[in-house]
């Protein structure tokens, strides 16, 4: 999809991969032991979570450079802790070592997204016309 057609966040292939993952992390974690409720499960939901509502407000900071990168790079994060989440619950055997590794592999995808738009940011910001 070229960058003029894309109206919002929800456009982005980023956006749809890390709202797509974090959907299948709730779906997965609902099978975690409820000791795990106020710890494992609502961290990973968490964070997978914010990666999307963190590029939401990258996309709405695209007036300013510095904001947006620093929204991208909170996303960033959030998918980091995120695949730190995921290996704890494969170590504690709440998700088998197949589905852990495909989620993890999902948030590598992700995370090299990111990092292509910090690294072309300048190709997402919006450039207001300064009258003459």
């Amino acid at each position: 999809m070229a960058r003029e057609t894309l109206k919002n966040q929800r456009d982005l292939e980023v956006y749809k991969m890390a709202f797509e993952s974090a959907m299948q992390i709730f779906e997965l974690s609902k099978k975690f032991p409820s000791e795990e409720k106020y710890s494992l499960t609502d961290q990973i939901r968490r964070s997978s979570r914010s990666v999307c509502a963190n590029l939401a407000e990258a996309w709405r900071k695209r007036r300013y450079e510095g904001a947006f990168i620093a929204k991208l790079s909170d996303c960033e994060a959030e998918a980091a802790e995120t695949q730190t989440w995921i290996e704890f619950a494969v170590q504690c055997n709440y998700l088998d070592a197949d589905t852990g590794r495909e989620i993890y592999r999902q948030y590598n995808s992700i995370l090299g997204m990111l990092v292509t738009m910090i690294h072309n940011s300048d190709k997402w910001i919006l450039h207001t016309n300064k009258g003459n």
